[in-house]
């Protein structure tokens, strides 16, 4: 039989897709911490050479372009992030953590949180149900050995979500994913139509670094804007998150964030938000927890 096209799904069918993976109550809490005005959360993806292996490139000119992202990128980022006394969130690929232990001792040891970002940056969407639970205990074992702690949050390789990634996160406990885009405030997820218990810490292209300053993407050369037009673009995000009380979210990457001219977006942007009052710095899983209290309340 045909596979039905889109155009041809009765409503049911539509109706069922929108509905697996959707944003339920907001989490936005009445105040932040201490009465602080805004919450910042800074997240890297530390994906390194893995965003060469998921795909089968192992040619040394990519992977050491991921190489950079720990030997240089990382400690440029933690010594940023020690200056101004900012925890932040990294995200990591197992195989990422087994091929840089020490980086994974080091982010523990200064007080950043160890979330989940897949086994070797695979794609979800192309596993099959069984493939994806095993990677993802697999990877969730070993973060936890190497760290030190259990990953209480998980941000998918790609922000991809399979119909099964969601029920593949609820049996691992974790109490929070960072993949999705419904708002710009933490959210409870649904699955299908039930909520799930499981806090959405939104991301959002337009506050990642990738499309902006990464000079290669998907294997094609392009312009990239002047860095500190993308210091500007993230400082009107945070001034607005500061207006309205909500979250400042951020991703980043080593293998791109850590280069100098990009560092001194990073640098400039966090001295305008240090200069601020009422700013709450938090780690991901913070925020989580902090949001699921209030609500609870």
């Amino acid at each position: 039989m045909t596979e039905r096209q889109p155009w041809q799904w009765d409503e049911r069918t539509w109706r069922g897709h929108v509905a697996r993976v959707r944003a339920g109550r907001s989490l936005r809490p009445a105040s932040w911490p201490g009465g602080a005005r805004v919450a910042v959360a800074l997240s890297f993806d530390s994906d390194h050479e893995t965003i060469w292996l998921r795909g089968g490139a192992t040619g040394p000119g990519g992977l050491a372009q991921g190489e950079y992202g720990s030997r240089v990128g990382a400690p440029r980022v933690l010594r940023l992030l020690d200056r101004f006394g900012i925890p932040a969130s990294f995200f990591m690929p197992a195989v990422s953590a087994l091929l840089h232990p020490d980086e994974v001792r080091d982010y523990a040891a200064a007080g950043h949180e160890v979330g989940m970002h897949g086994w070797i940056h695979e794609s979800n969407a192309l596993l099959d149900p069984a493939d994806e639970r095993e990677l993802a205990l697999r990877a969730a074992d070993t973060l936890e050995k190497l760290s030190g702690t259990r990953p209480v949050g998980i941000r998918t390789p790609a922000w991809e979500f399979s119909d099964h990634t969601l029920e593949i996160t609820r049996e691992l406990g974790l109490l929070y994913d960072s993949s999705l885009m419904a708002d710009d405030e933490p959210y409870e997820l649904l699955a299908d139509g039930e909520p799930t218990g499981v806090v959405e810490i939104p991301v959002e292209w337009i506050r990642d670094d990738v499309p902006y300053l990464l000079l290669e993407y998907g294997g094609m050369l392009r312009a990239c804007p002047p860095p500190r037009d993308v210091a500007g673009i993230w400082r009107d995000e945070f001034d607005a998150a500061l207006e309205e009380g909500g979250l400042f979210q951020l991703t980043m990457h080593p293998h791109v964030i850590g280069h100098r001219s990009r560092m001194a977006v990073l640098r400039e942007l966090l001295e305008h938000i240090d200069a601020q009052q009422g700013v709450w710095y938090a780690t991901h899983a913070q925020v989580a927890e902090y949001v699921l209290e209030q609500a609870s309340r």
